[in-house]
């Protein structure tokens, strides 16, 4: 059996007959959106997962050390202009704490934890704003 079709004739399988060829290419159709939803869900996810960077690298910008304080909640020490500035970021905001008068170096903040540095400017931030 044959179905003219424009200027082409198309053969069609003896057993599907037009009931069932149109409830077979619904399933189909339907199967196929599922699984590209599905593979699009999981592309997404697995991005997500794998935290790849981003494309192009921000000149000037640079998080230098940072240490969660809640889910998520962060306090940071972020590189601007060749100046280093002490943020406390949540889902919300970012807040300025403190601009830091001596930038921390590359092996200071890797020998270092990041605690330890953050107890040391809060301690000298009380001693000035106590005087």
């Amino acid at each position: 059996m044959k179905k003219r079709i424009g200027l082409f004739l198309i053969p069609i399988p003896a057993w599907a007959d037009t009931a069932q060829a149109g409830q077979f290419d619904m399933v189909t159709g339907i199967g196929s959106l599922l699984f590209v939803l599905a593979l699009i869900v999981f592309l997404g996810w697995l991005l997500k997962r794998m935290r790849i960077p981003t494309m192009g690298q921000q000149k000037g910008l640079r998080i230098v050390r940072q240490i969660p304080v809640g889910t998520k909640e962060r306090i940071m020490i972020v590189e601007a202009g060749g100046e280093q500035f002490l943020v406390g970021s949540t889902t919300q905001s970012i807040q300025l704490i403190s601009k830091l008068e001596q930038p921390l170096s590359e092996e200071e903040a890797a020998m270092t934890p990041f605690a330890q540095q953050f107890n040391r400017l809060l301690k000298k931030n009380d001693n000035t704003t106590a005087n």
